[in-house]
């Protein structure tokens, strides 16, 4: 392994431990100021071209690596009977890449693959049985150039190399995949992944307003979370994402990280929201918080309302005092969020992936 891959390493690995006992001192500019991503969306239109569609003539391979039978179809490639350990092939590239390319924003493209699984998946709607991660309807227009999905295209251009080098993956179970990796490539918990999503059309793209609003409040986030089934908890919990990443001017119109360990997942993001002091920033952007003390992180309306409900509070508070059962909780959480309205078959096992460092 090269010298700078395990420099970034260790530095994110310090990141975890001394994130905490640096608040006071560090300053903005330890972070870079582009592009980026945010765990809601409040954001205006922007045009995002869609990925190309990888069409390939159907064969039967048979071997060490498994036995596919490849079809072609509308939406995409379909595969049959891939292993456990080709998945793995899968998730260890995309964990590579993610070691190899450190030009974007803090240093990791993690967090804008999570917001892809996220925005990929957080579409369901129990009612109609809708959306979900299951077909990967991003692909296209009108749902790729909705403003909540704006930037997106990045992460969807990232793993382009992915699929050409495994074609026979859906680009449904690839995003979630990349999500899995984000999280446990960035220190997080283990995330079960269970395959067998398929490749939709056009026609299966969901309506536009279905993501949550960063603007907004708790009773927004209530109507969002309960259409795909979540509870109180579970929104909380979910929330703990924002950890990672930060926003973007030019996409959210909102500004800056929530933590200083961005690319490492931790708790700190519900210790911040408690401990520090938040005032409105003072600029021509949207309403948005800074911390009073180094006016270097911020909070949408949509965080702050977590510390303002009654019943949300106290899995802040929760949250905040244990790591590991935040940890828990997110991992079945966005376990559950990543697996809506996908019909697996009925015998189909989760599989759990090797971080690439483990």
């Amino acid at each position: 392994m090269s010298a700078p891959i395990v420099s970034r390493q260790l530095a994110r690995a310090t990141l975890r431990t001394t994130a905490r006992n640096t608040f006071a001192t560090s300053a903005r500019q330890t972070f870079r100021q582009h592009s980026g991503r945010r765990f809601y969306s409040s954001e205006s239109p922007k045009a995002s071209s869609s990925s190309s569609l990888v069409y390939l003539a159907g064969a039967a391979i048979a071997g060490a690596a498994g036995y596919y039978f490849y079809t072609q179809g509308s939406a995409g490639v379909k595969v049959v009977n891939p292993t456990k350990e080709d998945y793995q092939k899968v998730y260890d590239e995309i964990a590579k890449l993610l070691e190899e390319k450190d030009d974007y924003d803090d240093g990791s493209y993690g967090p804008v693959l999570l917001r892809l699984a996220w925005h990929a998946s957080g579409t369901y709607d129990k009612e109609t049985g809708t959306g979900g991660s299951n077909g990967a309807t991003m692909r296209f227009s009108p749902e790729g150039d909705h403003g909540a999905n704006a930037g997106l295209k990045i992460a969807r251009d990232f793993l382009e190399p992915v699929k050409a080098k495994y074609p026979w993956i859906s680009y449904s179970d690839l995003w979630i995949i990349g999500g899995i990796a984000a999280i446990q490539e960035m220190q997080g918990p283990t995330i079960p992944f269970r395959p067998g999503r398929q490749d939709r059309d056009a026609a299966a793209c969901t309506p536009d307003g279905r993501l949550p609003d960063g603007a907004k409040g708790s009773d927004h986030l209530r109507n969002i979370f309960y259409r795909m089934g979540f509870n109180d908890q579970e929104i909380v919990a979910l929330a703990g994402a924002h950890a990672l990443g930060r926003c973007h001017p030019d996409r959210s119109g909102f500004d800056g990280p929530w933590t200083f360990s961005p690319t490492v997942l931790t708790n700190d993001y519900y210790r911040l929201l408690l401990e520090e002091k938040w005032q409105f920033k003072k600029w021509d952007g949207p309403k948005q918080y800074e911390d009073a003390k180094t006016k270097s992180l911020m909070m949408l309306p949509a965080d702050y309302a977590l510390i303002q409900d009654k019943a949300f509070r106290p899995w802040v508070e929760k949250y905040a005092k244990d790591n590991d059962l935040f940890f828990k909780d997110f991992a079945a959480a966005v376990t559950k969020l990543f697996e809506l309205g996908v019909p697996f078959k009925e015998d189909t096992e989760r599989i759990i992936f090797k971080p690439r460092n483990a």
